[in-house]
């Protein structure tokens, strides 16, 4: 398995030792580096899940989806997206235009925050902090405050109700996450992302094998409320269209909106990507204790193994979402309080449990 740390290690001695750069130059030209690569996949990300998106719910009705604009209708995206960079971005009459224009950026912060978490390769970690769990879940809650200053401050009735559906629901369902997470750590010892990842490594380690109950049970609560907590499917109800227009971004145009539009999408993906680092191993191969087969597993490179495993994920959400009607806002509740959360409290004893005593079924 190839380790990327290598090319990061080169590309610092390369600034200062080649380049004769002192520490601070050396940081600043890095940060800048690893901030476009960030932005940059991002927004490939985000193209592709709207591209995937449209393709599996034509899939799903019996449509082709886009078809028009290039072949397969790969260009159709590229089209919307120049169109929402020119549209008019308009002020909402007695709005409060501070929090108006803060909340859209309140949203994309906590996305791009979370999504630098995620361990792409080994020792291709963008933060890797010996706290990361925790600090996922903390940066992943100031998106709650961008969905609900949206509604508040657009001064419409609309998006004050939805935006307190979806805070509420969002703050709901963080327990479960939690939970969940909580969980994983109590089976893998680290809170460390690159730390879950790496005790993973090697035949049959991926958390959700050897017949681990507790994983399993918790990866598969984490789906349900990570479904829940990105505003997706059947949990999509602060974005009922029949009762709330479009929800806490009605008043939003132009990027404002969009903002909005690329977080939904790449929560997906971030989600996904928390679920296959924590449950599924992450960028480790699947080895099974074959010689042959392990050897040929691990020349594939870590990044196509996490990339494989998050896109499965997303697949998986995507059938959910096409799938099941909206639930209403006291199922979601219900859902949550009475059953999710009980059984992650269940399953976190059950974990602390199979790990004090050492519980192995395969």
């Amino acid at each position: 398995m190839f380790d990327f740390s290598i090319v990061t290690t080169w590309f610092d001695s390369l600034l200062r030792q080649t380049l004769g750069l002192g520490d601070f130059w050396t940081v600043l030209i890095e940060c800048v580096v690893v901030g476009l690569l960030i932005l940059i996949g991002y927004a490939v990300l985000a193209i592709i899940l709207i591209f995937m998106e449209r393709k599996v719910c034509a899939y799903f009705q019996c449509r082709l989806g886009p078809m028009r604009v290039g072949p397969w209708g790969i260009f159709q995206v590229f089209a919307d997206v120049l169109k929402m960079l020119i549209k008019e971005i308009f002020a909402v009459d007695k709005a409060d235009k501070l929090l108006y224009y803060i909340a859209p950026f309140l949203v994309i912060i906590a996305s791009i925050g979370t999504f630098s978490f995620l361990p792409w390769n080994k020792g291709a970690h963008i933060l890797d902090f010996n706290v990361g769990v925790f600090m996922i879940t903390a940066i992943s809650s100031i998106g709650v405050l961008g969905i609900f200053l949206a509604g508040w401050a657009s001064n419409n009735k609309y998006s004050v109700l939805s935006a307190m559906r979806g805070a509420v629901q969002m703050i709901s369902y963080e327990m479960t996450l939690g939970l969940c997470l909580i969980a994983a750590v109590a089976m893998t010892g680290t809170m460390q992302m690159g730390g879950i990842v790496e005790s993973q490594t090697g035949p049959g380690n991926w958390l959700i094998c050897k017949w681990n109950i507790p994983a399993i049970i918790a990866f598969i609560l984490f789906l349900i409320a990570g479904n829940a907590e990105a505003n997706r499917g059947p949990f999509d109800l602060a974005e009922a269209e029949s009762e709330l227009t479009a929800g806490y971004h009605t008043e939003y145009s132009g990027m404002g909106f969009g903002f909005y539009y690329l977080a939904e999408y790449l929560n997906l993906f971030v989600i996904s990507g928390i679920a296959a680092a924590v449950f599924l191993g992450g960028w480790a191969p699947l080895n099974i204790g074959i010689d042959g087969f392990d050897t040929v597993m691990n020349y594939i490179p870590g990044i196509v193994w996490f990339l494989g495993k998050t896109f499965v994920v997303v697949w998986l959400l995507m059938w959910v979402r096409w799938t099941f009607p909206r639930l209403r806002i006291d199922q979601i509740l219900t859902l949550e309080w009475k059953y999710l959360m009980p059984f992650a409290l269940f399953n976190l004893v059950l974990a602390t449990i199979w790990v004090a005593f050492n519980f192995n079924l395969w």
